[in-house]
């Protein structure tokens, strides 16, 4: 079976993965997996940078084909943040709760309408010896007033999506994948599969 490390430590985003990858008959390995605790610096200003620097730092360490997602919330009333910072919008503890009541403080007083987001991943594919590939996902939907569902990590409770009623944290995970940025990213991805095995 083919092997790919995930550059992620994030168990949610490495299971998204492992599910994806079930029909390509290919092994997923994460950052935990390998004991890899190393702090690689994100210095980049764009989802694209960040992918690329993780990818690459890792596939030159362990010497295989690696894919790096940097993925993040873009929202439109905020300037397109928190963007890059999505992770740590609340501080530099990475804390899913405080950065959701953040975004929902932010928006407090700009109405429905205008509460327009997508989720973007960025999935960087490196290799020794190749050139880095980049592909690109999103998900279109819109902040709710409050955290609704149960389901999936990060922002899910106040991302809903509207063409399926429901937030993203309402979606069981193999609903979540049919739609997500990150699902979306990896439909692209598929295209360039013959250039990276």
């Amino acid at each position: 079976m083919k092997e790919i490390i995930i550059a992620s430590h994030n168990e949610g985003k490495v299971k998204e993965f492992r599910s994806m990858f079930e029909e390509f008959n290919v092994s997923v390995v994460s950052l935990r997996d390998l004991d890899f605790h190393d702090e690689i610096e994100e210095t980049g200003t764009t989802f694209e940078e960040n992918a690329t620097i993780k990818a690459e730092a890792i596939a030159e360490r362990f010497n295989q084909p690696v894919i790096a997602d940097d993925s993040g919330l873009v929202i439109d009333a905020l300037d397109g943040r928190p963007g890059v910072y999505s992770a740590r919008y609340a501080g530099e503890e990475k804390d899913d709760q405080a950065n959701m009541d953040k975004v929902l403080y932010e928006l407090k007083s700009v109405h429905e309408s205008e509460r327009t987001a997508r989720f973007v991943s960025v999935l960087a594919i490196a290799q020794p010896g190749k050139e880095t590939s980049i592909v690109k996902g999103t998900c279109e939907g819109v902040i709710t007033e409050e955290k609704i569902g149960e389901h999936g990590f990060g922002y899910d409770p106040i991302f809903y999506v509207p063409s399926l009623n429901k937030t993203m944290a309402q979606l069981e995970p193999g609903e979540k994948n049919k739609i997500s940025h990150r699902s979306n990213a990896l439909k692209k991805l598929r295209n360039q599969w013959d250039d990276i095995f």
